[in-house]
């Protein structure tokens, strides 16, 4: 018997970019299984391992995965480790709100209403990685309303360009402009007939 020579099974080396970016195309996927793969594959002595924790890419792909495995202790320390750009704040918080409300249906052997919801939200605030630490108050945010009420005053009837401007300055769709003019000309129409 011939002993059949050992072949040496070659090995992937990716660079951390490398690394980032695979993260970044399969998060963009969907396909969070094939993600959590390419995770678990990557060598425990990767030549550049302290280097991947500072892609945001990688953080955030360690995170979706944690999460859809339910190990939320780990996605809350991984989001709580390092700040995150304002790109990736509106997935990263639903993360974070969907794995509270998780834990907190589990406690309860119910699910939420939208009560326990807001319970929840505010027991368990955004932490300053994945928030610009700017107050939401009735949906939008106080800069908008304050742009909103300032542009109310001078004009509570804007016409068309005027709510693509303003739409533009506060992030809103001109839509919600026109739908936040309709509504407060309501409430100030309801406040004078009140107050006859």
């Amino acid at each position: 018997v011939v002993p059949t020579p050992v072949v040496a099974l070659p090995s992937l080396s990716f660079s951390s970019t490398q690394v980032a970016a695979v993260c970044e195309t399969l998060e963009e996927s969907g396909d969070i299984e094939r993600l959590g793969r390419f995770l678990w594959s990557l060598p425990v002595a990767h030549p550049n391992l302290r280097d991947l924790s500072k892609y945001e890419a990688v953080q955030r792909a360690r995170a979706i995965v944690c999460f859809h495995l339910g190990q939320f202790r780990e996605m809350y320390s991984i989001l709580e480790s390092q700040r995150y750009t304002k790109a990736s704040h509106g997935r990263l918080q639903a993360l974070w709100l969907e794995a509270h409300y998780q834990e907190a249906e589990r406690l309860r052997g119910r699910p939420l209403g939208p009560v326990d919801k807001y319970r929840v939200r505010k027991k368990f605030p955004f932490p300053r990685t994945i928030w610009d630490g700017e107050q939401k108050t009735h949906c939008f945010k106080e800069r908008t309303r304050t742009l909103l009420r300032e542009a109310y005053l001078q004009d509570p009837y804007p016409n068309p360009s005027r709510k693509r401007e303003l739409a533009q300055a506060t992030s809103l769709t001109p839509t919600q402009v026109g739908n936040w003019f309709k509504n407060r000309r309501q409430r100030d129409r309801a406040a004078a007939a009140k107050n006859r």
